[in-house]
């Protein structure tokens, strides 16, 4: 199983939300490039970055720290947050991002989705922030009125890279997975499936694992030492490559 830890970026500096709250912030470094290189020498063979002030406002904002992280980490990156248009797909991956995250325009004009990803096959992955069962977007600040499943469906003949499935309960709460959502999704959708939100303990790594998630992404267990990276990725046999 895949380890993704996280990068969130607000303001310049790495940041975890809680339950997707702006006003619920915790600062953990002022210096996300410095963060990135700290986990890759503890092992990480992948990063996923978010930058949670260009999910907010419609394009990245942070761009010149993400570029750093995608030239300097040394490992695939993959990024989210205010991707809306082909031009800034185009722009990140020439920067050097492996994958790109797009969700909100993904949810809401399936159509420009389906053609971006067939445009640029296995580097686009579909972003599903949910709360409820119901599809989240702009940052988590609206809700839409389709479920995380019926999204899945409309795109499962496209060559996407994989589904983040974000539970924003329990993201940034320390709370532990949402098994069954994720057990669920797993079994409804053909593409890889990356889980993201309340992943605190070693149980939870070996809980993801054995219903056959492809990876998983962790933030705050890790920033505040709850979890020790050597240590998960040894249980998720992170072998280094991306499905």
């Amino acid at each position: 199983m895949e380890v993704w830890p996280a990068i969130d970026i607000r303001g310049g500096k790495c940041v975890r939300l809680c339950q997707g709250d702006y006003g619920r912030e915790i600062v953990f470094n002022s210096d996300p490039v410095a963060i990135a290189h700290h986990w890759v020498t503890l092992g990480a063979r992948r990063l996923h970055i978010v930058d949670l002030d260009g999910a907010k406002i419609g394009e990245p904002v942070n761009f010149d720290i993400v570029q750093r992280i995608f030239q300097e980490s040394g490992v695939p990156c993959q990024f989210g947050g205010g991707v809306r248009d082909e031009t800034t797909i185009s722009r990140l991956l020439d920067a050097g991002a492996s994958r790109v995250v797009v969700g909100t325009r993904a949810v809401k004009d399936p159509d420009w989705f389906r053609a971006v990803v067939r445009k640029f096959p296995r580097r686009i992955v579909l972003g599903l922030d949910v709360r409820a069962g119901r599809a989240a977007t702009d940052g988590w600040l609206e809700i839409s009125n389709r479920t995380a499943a019926e999204i899945v469906a409309e795109f499962a003949d496209e060559p996407i890279a994989a589904v983040v499935f974000t539970d924003i309960s329990a993201d940034g709460m320390l709370s532990g997975v949402s098994l069954e959502a994720f057990r669920h999704m797993q079994q409804v959708i053909t593409v890889p499936l990356i889980a993201s939100g309340g992943v605190t303990t070693l149980e939870d790594i070996r809980a993801l694992k054995e219903i056959g998630v492809t990876g998983c992404i962790i933030g705050r267990a890790l920033y505040e030492g709850r979890l020790n990276l050597p240590e998960v990725l040894a249980i998720a046999e992170d072998k280094g490559s991306c499905q």
